[in-house]
């Protein structure tokens, strides 16, 4: 009996021993996704009219102490306006300007009226 016992001690101690391997099961294949290149549609081209427009505005509120004002009129690139308004000290500022064409930019001349009161 102490033989069977020490038999089966050891056949315990050898079978803990050696745990059963994991089974390995690798991942499942899946190719990469496969893109095919965007459809081209061109921008649609739309012909540019020369710019026409001419507006005029002013608001003048002496209860609010607002006094400015815009006009400007445009055929294709030729430009010429003018805007106006009430500075804190009492003057006003008037600027005038023109654009020739596409390539002569913003010309300007700032002029003031009345005094300042500080």
């Amino acid at each position: 009996m102490k033989s069977f016992i020490a038999l089966s001690a050891v056949l315990a101690v050898a079978f803990a021993a050696h745990p059963a391997p994991a089974p390995y099961h690798p991942a499942p294949y899946h190719p990469a996704p496969a893109y095919k290149p965007a459809p081209y549609h061109p921008a649609p081209s739309y012909k540019e009219d020369p710019a026409v427009y001419q507006y005029q505005y002013a608001v003048s509120d002496e209860y609010a102490g607002l006094n400015f004002g815009a006009d400007e009129a445009r055929d294709g690139y030729s430009t010429q306006g003018k805007y106006s308004v009430a500075l804190p000290d009492g003057r006003i500022q008037t600027v005038s300007y023109n654009v020739a064409d596409a390539y002569s930019g913003y010309v300007a001349d700032v002029t003031y009226s009345g005094e300042p009161k500080y």
